[in-house]
């Protein structure tokens, strides 16, 4: 199946976004008065996997090992610029106010950067014009075609696996601890934006040596039950989302689940922007 692609500016993919950004992308976006925030979620991960799991060694190759109390996991922190509504860069005639400096994400789009994450027309929001077969091809049999596009895609796929040890100390240094179950939400930190910004740069300087810092202990978050009990019965240090005053956002993707006992500690429900 070949799926071709002409962009019709229609401006729908600029709108309502949570854009993953690498350091070295969210420092231009702070610079030009964006905000960012940190999305953090971790797996468990008691032994390693082999080569030939090729879904678990891409999982590695983004995150960073840790602890949860006595529990191996792996942490995986995202930069997202996140807006609600029209991009802040997004003009009038629905172009890119920032098309030289726009994101490696916003760059690649519609095609996926996640090898495990099929392009699907349907789940995008560009209007069925923008895929007829006039258009430029953009993949053939799921592969993309599009040379400056996969070039992209790789840039972007090579930024993960460099920034993630930059991440463990970013978090570090910010003093951020909690992560959602991965599948199961994110934990949000939305730290000022000057503050910020300082520890990215130091994160860019001295976060290749990160992987022999010894790593801080995590937790996880939930607004689930079954998950607080899960993860605690493994050895996690677990507890519910918004359980105290420093507890960060939490972006869930099911609704709260608590048990008779639990009912104080419920969140409202899953985050949203």
């Amino acid at each position: 199946m070949s799926i071709h692609f002409s962009c019709t500016l229609c401006g729908r993919c600029c709108h309502d976004l949570r854009l993953p950004l690498a350091i070295d992308e969210a420092l231009v976006w702070l610079a030009h008065g964006g905000d960012v925030q940190l999305f953090c979620d971790a797996i468990v991960w008691p032994q390693e996997p082999p080569e030939s799991d090729a879904l678990a060694q891409h999982r590695r190759r983004r995150s960073f090992g840790a602890h949860s109390g006595t529990l191996p996991i792996r942490v995986t922190v995202t930069l997202v610029a996140a807006f609600a509504g029209a991009c802040p860069n997004l003009r009038a005639d629905m172009t890119c106010g920032a098309y030289d400096r726009r994101p490696r994400v916003c760059r690649i789009y519609p095609a996926e950067v996640n090898p495990f994450v099929p392009l699907d027309p349907a789940a995008k929001a560009c209007p069925p014009e923008a895929w007829a077969d006039s258009g430029p091809l953009l993949t053939r049999a799921g592969k993309i075609v599009d040379a400056d596009t996969a070039a992209l895609v790789a840039q972007s796929r090579e930024a993960n696996e460099r920034d993630r040890f930059g991440k463990a100390y970013l978090c570090a240094l910010l003093g951020y601890d909690a992560a959602a179950l991965a599948n199961e939400g994110f934990a949000i930190y939305a730290p000022e934006r000057s503050r910020l910004e300082a520890a990215l740069r130091e994160a860019e300087r001295s976060g290749a040596q990160a992987d022999e810092m010894q790593p801080h202990d995590w937790r996880f978050i939930t607004n689930r039950s079954s998950t607080l009990s899960n993860l605690r019965s493994i050895g996690a240090t677990a507890g519910y989302a918004q359980d105290s005053d420093d507890s960060p956002g939490y972006l869930g993707f099911f609704d709260a689940e608590t048990g008779a006992s639990d009912q104080r500690h419920s969140p409202d429900g899953p985050g949203t922007l």
